[in-house]
């Protein structure tokens, strides 16, 4: 903040040193323009991404992103994950879709010997493992309303409570992933609206494969991972094809139809 009078001078020197600082934060990361980057792509959004997460990898605060499935959600959070304080330490995920109801609960928060029927001992929750790292929650809209509550314990105490078990202290940063209109989940009340605000820290937005215009790179690329070494060329025709097409499952249905 400045107080008025405005002293040129003095935001001058304050500014200079916020610059100073802010390159000194900086060296050690990878260049977000680097061809090397996880995050392949030289079109316009896909550069503008790897800029937001080298600025958004150094904090500590909550991060949702959201995107069409397959656009590579888990690969940001690795990204963010891998450029910030915490990269030394566990990078934890789970589907939040994926697990079945009655069992997220034991996954996410862990359970002790003898805590239910069919407890022969004791298990590790996810949360529990990335202490000191990041915790990737994938499909988070999929979460089911009642842990909703727990997570958001989570969140404002930095405690979790294992089935049958004492509380412990965590740390952790949450990484969160949805490829659904949260807002709509929270006026719907199937999502509570306290939560959201807690994972919506900082946001990031995933381009869809169809508004990008680098579809080519991508193309070429894949086909050399999948080639096993041996060099694959397509015809005219069909590369036209592949980069004409809309793909509404994006990078992960390209993926799969040139393994294919």
């Amino acid at each position: 903040f400045h107080t008025l009078p405005f002293d040129v001078a003095r935001v001058q020197v304050t500014l200079g040193r916020a610059f100073g600082m802010a390159r000194l934060r900086g060296k050690g990361h990878m260049p977000v323009d680097e061809p090397e980057h996880e995050l392949l792509g030289d079109s316009r959004p896909i550069r503008e991404l790897r800029k937001l997460l080298s600025k958004l990898a150094p904090t500590e605060s909550p991060v949702l992103i959201r995107g069409d499935s397959g656009t590579g959600k888990e690969l940001v959070a690795k990204t963010l994950h891998r450029q910030s304080q915490r990269h030394a330490k566990p990078f934890v995920a789970i589907n939040c879709g994926a697990i079945p109801e009655h069992l997220i609960q034991s996954e996410l928060f862990g359970h002790e010997k003898g805590a239910f029927t069919g407890a022969h001992q004791r298990k590790v929750g996810r949360i529990e493992a990335a202490h000191g790292g990041t915790l990737f929650l994938d499909e988070i809209g999929d979460m089911p309303f009642a842990l909703q509550t727990r997570l958001l314990r989570v969140l404002e105490d930095r405690i979790v409570v294992p089935i049958g078990g004492a509380a412990q202290a965590v740390d952790v940063r949450i990484i969160s992933a949805t490829h659904r209109d949260l807002i709509e989940r929270v006026r719907a009340g199937s999502f509570r609206e306290d939560l959201y605000y807690r994972l919506n820290g900082l946001e990031v937005a995933l381009p869809a494969l169809r508004d990008r215009t680098d579809k080519a790179q991508l193309l070429d690329f894949i086909l050399g991972q999948e080639s096993a070494g041996q060099p694959v060329i397509l015809d005219m025709a069909a590369r036209e094809a592949l980069l004409a097409y809309a793909w509404p499952g994006n990078v992960r249905q390209l993926r799969m139809v040139l393994r294919t």
